[in-house]
């Protein structure tokens, strides 16, 4: 029995009233379709970019104006189906013919291997036979459903990690970092959420492409729908230039083929009874090698600006994820600076569509208030080679202002949050000297106080992004930031760094509590937060920002101030 991915409903969808409901992709338009509601968060993230790639390659938007139609009035369930149709043959997931994401080539002289393999997060042979799989144990996943075997099919495509010799990573380099944009309001339909990551044609084609209208049959846009091109040896990479704009939404590095066995099971994965399940599959070395300056339109790089003939590297996943620290260079462009390079659906998010918004405004609709508030969605694993240590997603506002101030706005964020490094390395470094008598010598990780100081100011440092924004779109000439927004900022970390010391170094039976270091170590750190540490390139920094804010340095409030001896 054939299962096409674009008839079939074989997606779960989360409706307004809170039912889950499994529908083929066209029911995206439906405005009572609110969220995808798959098993997984890594499947959650793989099926928002099936969709987006969906829409992307089927439904391309001319230009702003023609995206921004399509956006205050979504198109039907039978508008879509229509736009999908030329492209089923390329979405077949069985048969006879071209599988989805599958070798072309039925494998059938290698070893069969369980469906597992699939997963990122599943343990490989050498963690069985090292017995190291602690966390995630083997056996676990022994039979999937057809629906959760085509996920997990593409979710490793699309981040597929390093895997030893002639096993291909993805195009975008292992665990990478996919960004999406989201509207604010967390009840809004499922269109308005995939269609602001949608770009124009234009957008996408990069040097050296030429668009062409994509076709089902179009191997350089859909890799399965021909024999794989084998990198067994030198010049058989695949580089942008040799295959379409939108192959990137449909990277396929590693060969497989499912086998479907029509037996009655339970999904390992979703729970749900099956008729027909996948225990089994084929799998080959020598897959498509990517190489060369590939982006991927949802994804952020860093290119090193001293080497500008390098490609650009795809930012990964972190053992301790993303915060505020991160912001700007997920969200504003740096190419010469600092090399970041936001994803392309972010750059053109906060630049051409908000600008294109604010041009066109139409009359009675709340248009530029609708896109300006919105949220940056920022997922991936965390990988260590080809071990995946975590996944991890976090959501954060996002602010866009007109590309002639995002300079500005880059400015101000980088000096908040450079202050906010200088105190989260002071606190560390006083919460040391409280603890070891040989601080210099100290072993072990500390990067967790770091991450707890992130932790208690992001709130903080959102609510000034807000007034980074206000500020920006009330400027009349040069934008001047208010001095209580910055004093504020102040106030903030050196509360939250007080009161983490405070915890850390005094934490554990008081026995075990050497006092006189800890009061040397507080001392140390309140006169560094008061910008009086003589020699301090930290505290001159902070005296710095407190003059650039136009607010003095005074002593905070009393209840914050005792001392711990």
């Amino acid at each position: 029995m054939d299962v096409n991915l674009l008839n079939e409903p074989w997606l779960p969808f989360r409706t307004r009233d809170g039912a889950i409901v499994h529908r083929p992709p066209n029911v995206m338009a439906d405005p009572e379709i609110i969220d995808l509601a798959l098993p997984r968060a890594d499947f959650q993230g793989a099926a928002y970019q099936f969709l987006i790639g969906l829409l992307q390659t089927a439904l391309p938007p001319e230009d702003q104006g023609a995206w921004l139609d399509r956006f205050l009035e979504p198109p039907g369930v039978g508008e879509l189906d229509a736009a999908f149709s030329p492209f089923v043959a390329a979405f077949e997931l069985d048969g006879e013919g071209p599988r989805f994401m599958q070798d072309l080539d039925p494998l059938e002289d290698v070893k069969e291997a369980t469906v597992s393999g699939l997963l990122i997060d599943a343990p490989g042979a050498n963690g069985i036979k090292n017995n190291t799989d602690f966390f995630v144990k083997r056996g676990r996943v022994k039979a999937m459903c057809e629906d959760c075997a085509a996920l997990a099919l593409f979710t490793m495509q699309i981040n597929a990690p390093a895997g030893g010799a002639g096993i291909r990573v993805g195009l975008r380099g292992g665990g990478p970092l996919t960004t999406l944009v989201l509207p604010e309001s967390t009840d809004a339909s499922l269109w308005s959420r995939l269609w602001r990551n949608v770009v124009t044609p234009r957008a996408l084609a990069r040097s050296g492409q030429s668009w062409q209208p994509p076709r089902a049959d179009d191997d350089s846009l859909f890799p399965w729908m021909a024999p794989t091109r084998v990198s067994d040896r030198k010049g058989t990479e695949a580089l942008p230039e040799n295959m379409h704009p939108l192959h990137p939404y449909w990277s396929m590095p590693r060969r497989f083929r499912l086998l479907f066995e029509d037996e009655s099971c339970v999904c390992d994965l979703c729970g749900r009874d099956t008729a027909r399940s996948v225990g089994r599959i084929r799998a080959r070395k020598q897959g498509i090698n990517y190489d060369g300056p590939w982006l991927h339109p949802l994804t952020p790089y860093r290119r090193d600006p001293k080497k500008p003939n390098e490609p650009p590297l795809s930012t990964k996943g972190q053992p301790g994820g993303l915060g505020y620290q991160h912001w700007s260079n997920l969200v504003l462009q740096d190419a010469d600076g600092s090399g970041a390079l936001p994803a392309l659906a972010v750059q053109d998010y906060v630049s051409r569509k908000v600008q294109a918004v604010d041009e066109e405004r139409r009359a009675g609709e709340e248009i530029a208030a609708l896109l300006k508030h919105a949220r940056l969605w920022a997922f991936g694993y965390d990988m260590d080679n080809m071990k995946p240590r975590g996944w991890f997603g976090v959501e954060m506002p996002l602010v866009a202002v007109p590309p002639a101030q995002q300079e500005q706005l880059r400015a101000w964020v980088q000096h908040y949050t450079d202050l906010a490094r200088q105190i989260a390395w002071m606190v560390r470094t006083q919460i040391k000297q409280a603890w070891f008598d040989r601080p210099a010598e100290a072993k072990g990780d500390m990067s967790h106080l770091d991450l707890a100081f992130y932790d208690a100011t992001q709130g903080a440092f959102f609510g000034v992004l807000q007034g980074f924004q206000e500020t920006l779109a009330a400027a009349d000439g040069p934008p001047c930031l208010p001095s209580e927004v910055a004093e504020r900022w102040y106030r903030t970390l050196r509360r939250e760094a007080m009161a983490l010391f405070e915890e850390q170094a005094l934490s554990g039976a008081l026995e075990a509590v050497d006092l006189k270091r800890a009061t040397a170590a507080w001392r140390q750190l309140q006169g560094f937060l008061a910008g009086r540490s003589k020699g301090s390139k930290g505290s001159k920094a902070i005296r710095e920002f407190a003059e650039t804010g136009g607010f003095r340095l005074t002593a905070a409030p009393a209840a914050t101030e005792e001392s711990v001896s």
